[in-house]
């Protein structure tokens, strides 16, 4: 049997393949793995048996025959660790694209996030014209560093791997923002992990839902 994996019922970024599903969505179109999708609405989410697959009651879930994971970065991380095509073979190049996992989820996408919670929920406070400059300044920084480390190369360490599809992911957020646009190299690599085919096909896989959902 395929993996199930979770996702939205009716995906909040309105088919911009922004959902955590798309991570897990393209990591298991990379190396070929056919998978089943079960959808589930903000409310089964937080409900006892969906809770039981993931304790924080989000998405996505990942089932197995009788493996249950969540979080993307673990996701991802056993679906290259099982099929080739997401880790280098070299065992100290397999330990740098692990490393890079790491840096996108715990060191390049939090200030990223928190600037949206920002921009999503507290727009509303007297303080908040004056923290936005506070947190992509942090944003900046991060960018700065990792455009540094990218250089000219197309990916960050040799040939694309699960670093830089969970990095793209992570970028992605910042689509269309100045803060992004400042670093042409990391439009450019957002742009080449786009262009990849099995980018597309979870891509449209994940638009099919919101355009189903919303009667388009």
């Amino acid at each position: 049997m395929p993996p199930i994996i979770t996702a939205f019922e009716s995906s909040p970024d309105r088919g911009r393949g922004q959902a955590r599903d798309m991570r897990v969505r393209w990591a298991l179109e990379e190396v070929g793995q056919p998978y089943g999708v079960r959808l589930v609405s903000f409310s089964e989410m937080k409900e006892p048996g969906h809770r039981a697959l993931h304790p924080f009651g989000q998405i996505p879930t990942y089932e197995e025959g009788d493996l249950a994971l969540f979080e993307t970065g673990a996701i991802v991380l056993h679906v290259a660790e099982r099929h080739a095509g997401l880790l280098p073979d070299a065992a100290h190049a397999r330990a740098r694209a692990i490393a890079w996992m790491f840096a996108a989820l715990n060191t390049v996408e939090p200030p990223i996030v928190e600037r949206e919670m920002a921009f999503y929920l507290e727009r509303d406070r007297i303080w908040h014209r004056e923290r936005m400059p506070i947190l992509e300044q942090r944003i900046r920084v991060r960018l700065e560093e990792l455009s540094t480390r990218l250089g000219d190369g197309p990916w960050l360490d040799g040939a694309f791997s699960a670093g830089d599809l969970l990095m793209v992911t992570v970028l992605r957020r910042l689509a269309g923002s100045p803060v992004l646009e400042a670093y042409p190299n990391l439009v450019a690599y957002v742009a080449r992990g786009e262009a990849r085919p099995a980018f597309e096909r979870a891509f449209a896989a994940q638009l099919a839902v919101f355009t189903a959902s919303s009667g388009l």
